[in-house]
């Protein structure tokens, strides 16, 4: 197949996925499953969070250190545990209620910053991450750093924020 009908495939391909990922949380979150609280979700998928986190700065190194390989392995990786970070939240907001933000003064201030951040940023990572990934897998180098670029702060953005509104709202789960 050629690249240029491969390239308007994954575009297909990143736009449906881009529209529907967002969407389909959205509409999920209005179901509620009469099942045992998945509660013990959130540490864990903070954790991938986290741990998506140390994976994207570990590419970074690799590849400022021309390590290709490594590069894409660990890119893939933190793909994967992004979309499992993705599953457990869902699954959890699928069988618990929301937990309120307790904090009070600037702190909840700063909490709701981070967390609507934190959102809109990975609604709009989604597209940017599969850009990049499709640009690497093509092997246009070129556009692929390009879009690193932009890619990489805003994705470990959302990976770190992740775990700081964990973290914040961790004392107030019931």
């Amino acid at each position: 197949m050629s690249n240029v009908k491969q390239e308007k495939q994954y575009k297909k391909f990143i736009t449906v996925v881009s529209v529907v990922i967002p969407l389909a949380v959205a509409a999920l979150f209005g179901i509620k499953l009469d099942v045992e609280p998945l509660s013990f979700l959130p540490p864990i998928y903070a954790t991938i969070n986290g741990i998506t986190a140390v994976l994207l700065v570990a590419s970074v190194i690799a590849i400022k250190k021309g390590n290709r390989k490594l590069h894409e392995q660990l890119n893939t990786l933190a793909i994967a545990c992004s979309v499992l970070f993705l599953v457990m939240y869902v699954a959890y907001h699928m069988t618990s209620t929301s937990t309120p933000y307790g904090g009070e003064g600037a702190i909840r201030y700063v909490y709701f910053f981070i967390l609507a951040t934190h959102i809109l940023l990975s609604i709009i990572i989604i597209p940017f991450v599969l850009f990049t990934f499709m640009r690497a897998r093509l092997g246009q180098f070129p556009a692929h750093k390009k879009i690193a670029k932009i890619t990489f702060p805003l994705w470990l953005y959302v990976a770190v924020t992740g775990v700081i509104v964990y973290l914040m709202i961790s004392p107030y789960y019931v």
